[in-house]
């Protein structure tokens, strides 16, 4: 159960962090599992540290500094993810970048919602993609705020209230067993097998759904890595998007990275239309922004914590 920053307590000791990594170069094959893992514990329990300090810090801040302190919280956080698979990051400075790229001047009448981020060839996007959710390709792919925003389970209330639509349908569970409401194929417009062959498609891992209805049974790793179910952690329980998106499968945590990114970059170099977002909340751009700072305050360290303890 997590338990908050509280959960991360394990990790403030150089020893167990060495014993951690060590087991995880074990599972992975990797040369040296005692030299590296002592080589990289220290590195190891600073960055989570650090993302632990940013973090703490975002949460006392007004709201025109968060998300550049929540996106460099999370960076660092995600910098231990990648040692403990990886004990020679970083290799080159080619994956310190960003990764991720965005129009640098807002244009006239500019929104939010309909902002986009690119995706490079080089950078901590492209590398935590692929290092950790083998997702390969996505160099000079674009996404919109608006399809990412809608893929967060704790925004689905809001986009109900300011918009009218459902973003999430909850998933109901019976012991082992997942059971989606067969509402979700008028959504998706399908037929109920070509619905599980579809969803079955966006896992990283095999699920199996039952002959009758839409029950399906799957391990616990199967959530993990890419997979289109989503973790609502205000309401304890799991959820399925509503609509059909190329960005159904992405881990949730690269999309707390992206709409971070932004943000952070609106923050640091957007300063007219930030200050006058935050003043005079002129449309529906400015309760998304602050509800998501204050959902991945604590969404982002539950899902690096789950990443690591996977």
């Amino acid at each position: 159960m997590f338990q908050g920053w509280k959960s991360y307590s394990c990790f403030y000791s150089a020893e167990y962090c060495q014993l951690f990594l060590k087991s995880h170069y074990q599972t992975f094959n990797i040369e040296n599992p005692e030299q590296k893992s002592y080589g990289n514990s220290y590195a190891f329990l600073y960055y989570l540290e650090h993302g632990q300090i940013y973090y703490e810090q975002a949460e006392k801040s007004p709201l025109i500094l968060k998300p550049i302190l929540l996106f460099y919280g999370l960076v660092h956080l995600i910098k231990a993810c990648i040692l403990t698979i990886d004990p020679f990051y970083p290799e080159t400075t080619a994956v310190l970048a960003h990764g991720v790229s965005t129009r640098k001047r807002k244009k006239q009448n500019y929104q939010f919602f309909q902002d986009e981020v690119k995706f490079q060839k080089n950078g901590l996007f492209p590398f935590m993609s692929e290092r950790m959710f083998h997702i390969k390709h996505l160099e000079g792919e674009k996404v919109i705020m608006e399809d990412l925003l809608q893929l967060i389970p704790e925004l689905d209330e809001l986009f109900f209230r300011l918009e009218g639509k459902k973003t999430f349908t909850k998933i109901l569970t019976d012991g082992e067993k997942f059971i989606i409401p067969e509402e979700v194929l008028d959504q998706y417009h399908m037929t109920a097998n070509r619905f599980k062959e579809f969803i079955t498609s966006k896992f990283e891992r095999p699920i199996d759904f039952s002959s009758e209805g839409l029950t399906f049974t799957m391990d616990a790793q199967a959530l993990k890595g890419t997979s289109p179910i989503k973790y609502h952690l205000e309401d304890g329980c799991h959820s399925l998007p509503t609509r059909k998106s190329n960005w159904l499968h992405f881990p949730e945590l690269l999309i707390h990275y992206l709409i971070l990114y932004n943000l952070s970059m609106i923050a640091r170099y957007e300063t007219e239309w930030w200050s006058d977002l935050t003043k005079t909340m002129p449309n529906k751009d400015f309760p998304f922004i602050q509800s998501f700072l204050e959902i991945t305050l604590r969404k982002g360290p539950f899902l690096i914590y789950q990443y690591l303890m996977g």
